[in-house]
């Protein structure tokens, strides 16, 4: 975890990702290693709800602000109270808030349990068939690196991430 002031950034976060600066919409994706968009989004569902203390936040609104599906949110939400990184609440007047405070909801936790597996190349998934397997060093270079991501990702909390909404562009649509 970060103490005092310093917090991660976008930017900051995209170099922990291993994605570089943006450059273009498209910069840096074919050639990195990347989370899923599952991932991504459910970390973008937190950073709102951890923006908004003092509300419940609907998935319509959520899907609105950041221009994604609510259909495809709705299973995050699904997963992520699953968990127990939040909290729904039924009803008409109903919504979602976060389970815990942000500085108890780990960055590293939650990518485990939104990552399907990390088998980010064919020898670390149960069925390969590359003939380099049995001499090959990639895999313990790679798990090696798998390990730091993970490692860097556990230093870290929800609260690094969260900015008032004004900072980063989302703000309450009206629905």
């Amino acid at each position: 975890m970060i103490l005092g002031s310093e917090r991660l950034s976008f930017s900051s976060l995209r170099a922990i990702f291993g994605m570089g600066p943006r450059v273009g919409a498209r910069a840096n994706f074919r050639n990195s290693m990347r989370l899923t968009q599952f991932t991504d989004y459910a970390l973008r569902l937190l950073i709102y709800a951890a923006a908004h203390p003092d509300r419940l936040v609907t998935i319509e609104e959520t899907a609105a602000a950041y221009g994604i599906s609510r259909n495809h949110l709705m299973r995050i939400a699904n997963l992520l109270t699953r968990e127990d990184f939040l909290r729904a609440v039924r009803g008409r007047s109903g919504g979602l808030m976060l389970a815990r405070a942000p500085e108890f909801i780990g960055l590293g936790h939650v990518v485990r349990s939104t990552e399907p597996d990390f088998a980010i190349a064919e020898c670390f998934g149960d069925t390969y068939q590359c003939r380099l397997t049995p001499s090959c060093r990639l895999k313990g270079i790679l798990g090696t690196a798998l390990t730091a991501f993970l490692n860097e990702m556990d230093r870290h909390t929800l609260a690094d991430l969260v900015l008032d909404p004004a900072q980063f562009g989302i703000e309450r649509p009206a629905i």
